[in-house]
């Protein structure tokens, strides 16, 4: 059975997700004949690699105020604590994820895309990095296994740019408007941060079929 998750690394209720559907994975019980593959999101294409306050982009998008803007990450702090997840919007680096998403496609051909997942939003939304540096984009990699000499030559090219737009494209088709969105077989679908319930209920009608 095949998973597919458009994610974006900024996405804080993509990480939410990504809990729910392993507590979901969890209660599977065909969870062994299951692939996870990790796909391309990009929610802010245009961001610069680093400088972004998260505060007035959140104010903007929603059209909201800045203390209004406050209470928003705090609701969704609150949300990722009730999963185990320790949030620190506060201190959150926002930039370009399109280098992390390049760096996704590696970890996966070297089969350690959900750590590599795992390991970008840790450093993210817990540890305040900022995701669109290279230089910690490169220990992130480096330290879920990958070689330095790959991730470099990742870094230094457009290697993957192509895997990553392909993947945008697919989620337009699919009619992705937002992320987390959950795909089971190219036939059914769940779109947001489920209930660990709605997800198991996807993969198990996925599993009736097969």
């Amino acid at each position: 059975m095949q998973v597919e998750i458009w994610s974006d690394v900024v996405c804080p209720w993509c990480y939410i997700g990504k809990r729910r559907f392993e507590e979901a994975l969890r209660r599977f019980d065909g969870r062994d004949e299951v692939e996870v593959t990790w796909r391309s999101f990009e929610l802010d294409p245009d961001a610069p690699p680093v400088g972004v306050d998260v505060l007035e982009h959140l104010a903007t998008k929603y059209g909201v105020s800045k203390g209004e803007a406050v209470a928003m990450q705090h609701r969704v702090t609150q949300a990722a604590a009730g999963e185990g997840l320790e949030y620190h919007l506060d201190r959150t680096q926002r930039g370009n994820s399109f280098d992390a998403h390049r760096l996704l496609h590696l970890a996966k051909d070297h089969g350690v895309q959900s750590e590599l997942e795992e390991r970008l939003f840790r450093a993210y939304f817990t540890d305040g990095q900022p995701i669109g540096d290279t230089t910690v984009l490169r220990k992130l990699a480096t330290d879920v296994g990958l070689s330095d000499g790959e991730v470099d030559d990742v870094l230094a090219s457009d290697r993957y740019a192509d895997a990553v737009r392909d993947d945008q494209r697919t989620a337009q088709e699919l009619g992705c408007r937002g992320v987390p969105f959950f795909v089971v077989d190219r036939r059914y679908g769940a779109a947001g941060a489920q209930d660990p319930a709605v997800l198991l209920e996807v993969l198990e009608k996925a599993a009736a079929e097969h």
